[in-house]
């Protein structure tokens, strides 16, 4: 099988890695003349983690970046009170990584690009995809480098503007607003301390004013305000927002900028024929909440092994265009509580996180039921070392857990090398079945399983 996934960014990565990763041949084109350099999309949340858990890059990921720091806040010039935007929770059984993580967009890019040269795929820039066409049996792709080329399948995650979507026809309804910007950028800030985001404002009007958090690994914050008229980003023009509230703070440095305009939109379709839509050319999100880029590598995700296995296509559209709609609403009213000047604008809650997003059925009932998440537990393998059930679901594998010492009915599993019996200490394993130890009963728990029980999960991690 070959794939073409138009786009270079989280998303088109993501896909990029799971798709290799189960063999299938692959590439990625980005028009782009060189890697993009900047924070932008700099929040990563908890599921999002966990997909890079099982990608094999999570540990770079935690090594790069770090936790959200406290916001100190400032009116008038001086220090009042310091806040948090989600409260910091500590690891849990079923949740290990239970907060937002904080890492500017193109070191994440660097680090999937590095994961995905390791399966030889190297990111094709200056490669613009200019035209498709598409029968039942492929897709034909022209680039702007005068190749044409036959692909199985075609995957749009070329932003926004997607040339993909227009390609295949595919309306994008939704709202621009033009009164309202915001000035983002990464700017140079020396003295002002990196352990602590800042919030500057006047007394009049604490809503209004500008927020600077660091930057792991950079030398840079991130900035962030309202804007009047005009689209002047440069460092001149952050400097006198900075000005009005900041009583002296001054900006030696800018890299990335940009002016941004509330754009909130979400493709009809996500699939037509052969070619599919993920990341920002299904769906464009307010920055407010940290959705976007999030929702992409989720796209992903949930794509790759229905596609390397050709099943369950027409689940990708149903379940994944649900979600965007529900992250569109959570965003946009983030979004509205911060133009408005709600007082608890700044807070964020598990509505953001990605652990509550669920492909269930809407008469399903229960604890655990076919689309919830697979949470995760400690346990001890066969040989009494410690390991988590996330080790045993990595990979591009079905795995299947059997409560108790019932005998499992291999027959059943997609894939008979990753099914196991679940038991408690004591407890005997039927026949030469593999098996794991839920010595702390936290297995048995996040499951609400009782013996007997079995449960299938799919390779992006939810219940099947």
């Amino acid at each position: 099988m070959r794939v073409l996934i138009a786009g270079g960014g989280p998303t088109g990565l993501t896909l990029g890695i799971d798709l290799a990763r189960r063999g299938v041949e692959v590439r990625v084109a980005d028009k782009a003349d060189q890697f993009f350099a900047g924070s932008r999309g700099d929040g990563i949340q908890p599921r999002t983690l966990e997909v890079f858990d099982d990608l094999g890059v999570i540990d770079a990921v935690l090594e790069q970046g770090s936790g959200l720091k406290p916001v100190r806040v400032y009116l008038d010039g001086e220090f009042v009170t310091e806040r948090w935007m989600a409260d910091p929770t500590d690891p849990a059984p079923d949740r290990p990584y239970p907060n937002p993580w904080v890492l500017g967009q193109s070191q994440l890019e660097g680090i999937l690009r590095e994961k995905l040269l390791q399966y030889g795929v190297r990111v094709e820039l200056r490669t613009e995809l200019v035209g498709l066409e598409q029968d039942e049996d492929g897709v034909t792709a022209r680039l702007s480098t005068g190749e044409v080329s036959r692909f199985d399948y075609l995957v749009g995650a070329d932003g926004g503007a997607s040339f993909v979507r227009k390609a295949i026809g595919v309306a994008f309804p939704g709202t621009t607003d033009e009164s309202f910007r915001m000035l983002l950028g990464d700017v140079a800030v020396p003295g002002l301390d990196r352990e602590f985001g800042h919030w500057f404002a006047s007394a009049g009007d604490p809503m209004t004013g500008v927020a600077m958090t660091p930057l792991p690994g950079t030398g840079y914050f991130q900035f962030g305000t309202q804007l009047g008229q005009g689209n002047d980003a440069s460092l001149e023009t952050l400097q006198a927002v900075v000005d009005r509230f900041s009583g002296g703070v001054r900006l030696a440095g800018l890299g990335w900028s940009t002016v941004w305009r509330p754009n909130v939109r979400l493709a009809e379709r996500y699939r037509v024929g052969r070619v599919f839509l993920a990341g920002d050319a299904a769906h464009v999100h307010p920055p407010t909440g940290g959705q976007g880029m999030n929702t992409g590598v989720q796209d992903a995700y949930n794509l790759g092994w229905k596609l390397a296995g050709e099943t369950a296509l027409d689940s990708y559209e149903t379940e994944r265009h649900a979600v965007a709609a529900h992250v569109l609403g959570v965003s946009t009213e983030l979004l509205e509580r911060y133009t408005k000047g709600h007082a608890e604008a700044h807070r964020r809650g598990e509505e953001t996180f990605g652990l509550t997003i669920t492909y269930r059925a809407p008469e399903a009932t229960g604890p655990l039921v076919t689309g919830d998440r697979a949470p995760d537990a400690p346990v001890l393998d066969a040989n009494g070392r410690r390991i988590r059930l996330f080790d045993l679901f990595r990979g591009p594998h079905f795995t299947r857990l059997v409560f108790g010492a019932t005998a499992p009915d291999n027959a059943t599993a997609p894939d008979k090398e990753h099914t196991y019996q679940v038991l408690r200490p004591g407890d005997r394993p039927a026949g030469d079945e593999r098996y794991i130890i839920d010595a702390d009963g936290h297995a048995f728990a996040a499951y609400a399983a009782s013996a007997g029980d079995s449960v299938l999960i799919r390779p992006d991690g939810y219940l099947g």
